[in-house]
């Protein structure tokens, strides 16, 4: 029998882990440029094998993990991502790094779906709040990773820093083997079956849509918003990034206050103040005409961007327990898509129509989730099903 806080710790090791991997690359950019000698368009096709990696990660976990637990799978993972980091950190071949970096983030994909998916099923009450205190961890990986390279970048090369944060993945293995997880939902065969009927329910295709807003909202942020503050507010790099960090920070923030002042408020309340807040920091940040306004738009655009995977992620796992990594893969997927596809039409806009309709864009995403949330609320019949 599993020990239900032993596998809650173990996933949000594994969040842990996906945040550090997720801001990874794009902290070491500056070290592989000089390292292999590469122009910003080789540099680019880098940064785009990370998502395809991340991509199909998501997309095998559910399946495999139904059937054969989460245990097996998140060990490869942790191995996977172990070779990852060590690859990018000591090949000496372009070709190489491209394998390296694809197996990276196929284990990032892995382990942040198996994190989630495992949450859901050990929390027979507060999903929501469980799943947000999983996303604080990641928001302290993806904060520590770019905090660690910067403090030891006058002593160590960014290769050697890597390779050591690399071993905190064989000490979560370590722990990993140690411990019991859930037993498999599926003893039969895959359950491909019951996952293509699955995918044609329409209230998993439409919390499917809303996290493709959510997730493609989140890239717009992440990717953009320091050439925004730059191009707009003509502040140097380094504030702009300082910036970005405080809009993680509001988003951590945030999820801590889901689990503790607001444990008890309603999922569609929750919601309905997370869209005021994207509206207002949104506002804040077209209208901003200096840094600090432009900061504060940005901590509440990360408050406001907290409660959506939790809440969505709840529902999903409540709603298809019996596969609910199979649900997991399917809306994690679609999520991925939405923030590989709007990021990939922020930047023609950005060229074509100026780097200022990054807000243009975000109200837009604002005006769709709030449909989507309704429509989902009609959908579930909030009245008499009881808060998650």
């Amino acid at each position: 029998m599993y020990r239900s806080r032993l596998v809650f710790f173990a996933a949000c090791l594994g969040m842990l882990l996906f945040g550090i991997g997720l801001i990874t690359l794009g902290s070491v950019a500056t070290g592989l440029k000089a390292k292999f000698s590469l122009d910003d368009l080789s540099t680019g096709s880098l940064f785009s094998i990370l998502p395809i990696g991340i991509l199909t990660g998501s997309l095998i976990f559910g399946p495999l993990c139904d059937k054969y637990g989460y245990k097996v799978f998140l060990i490869i993972s942790c191995l996977l991502m172990f070779t990852g980091f060590q690859g990018i950190a000591h090949t000496a071949s372009i070709s190489l790094l491209k394998m390296y970096i694809f197996l990276f983030g196929l284990a990032c994909g892995a382990i942040n779906g198996v994190a989630n998916a495992v949450v859901s099923d050990i929390s027979l009450v507060n999903k929501r709040s469980n799943l947000s205190l999983l996303g604080v961890f990641f928001a302290i990986g993806a904060l520590g990773m770019p905090l660690i390279l910067g403090v030891l970048e006058n002593l160590f090369s960014f290769s050697k820093v890597i390779s050591y944060v690399s071993f905190l993945t064989l000490i979560a293995t370590v722990f990993f083997i140690s411990i019991r997880f859930p037993p498999p939902k599926q003893l039969g065969g895959l359950p491909l079956l019951k996952g293509i009927k699955l995918i044609q329910d329409q209230t998993l295709i439409l919390i499917s849509l809303f996290l493709f807003c959510q997730s493609s909202f989140e890239g717009i942020i992440n990717n953009w918003t320091t050439s925004y503050l730059i191009g707009q507010l003509s502040i140097s790099q380094n504030k702009a990034l300082f910036a970005l960090s405080l809009y993680v920070a509001g988003m951590a923030v945030m999820r801590l206050l889901i689990i503790s002042i607001f444990r008890n408020v309603k999922s569609p309340n929750i919601l309905i103040i997370s869209f005021f807040l994207l509206f207002l920091g949104c506002t804040f940040l077209k209208a901003g005409q200096s840094f600090p306004i432009a900061v504060s738009g940005l901590i509440l655009i990360g408050a406001g961007l907290a409660a959506g995977f939790p809440v969505m992620l709840g529902i999903v796992g409540a709603r298809y327990s019996d596969l609910s990594a199979t649900a997991f893969s399917f809306v994690l997927v679609t999520a991925l898509l939405g923030n590989m596809m709007v990021n990939y039409l922020m930047g023609m806009i950005a060229q074509i129509y100026g780097i200022k309709h990054l807000t243009t864009v975000a109200y837009f995403e604002i005006a769709l989730m709030v449909v989507l949330t309704f429509t989902i609320i009609k959908k579930l019949n909030y009245n008499t099903i009881k808060k998650q």
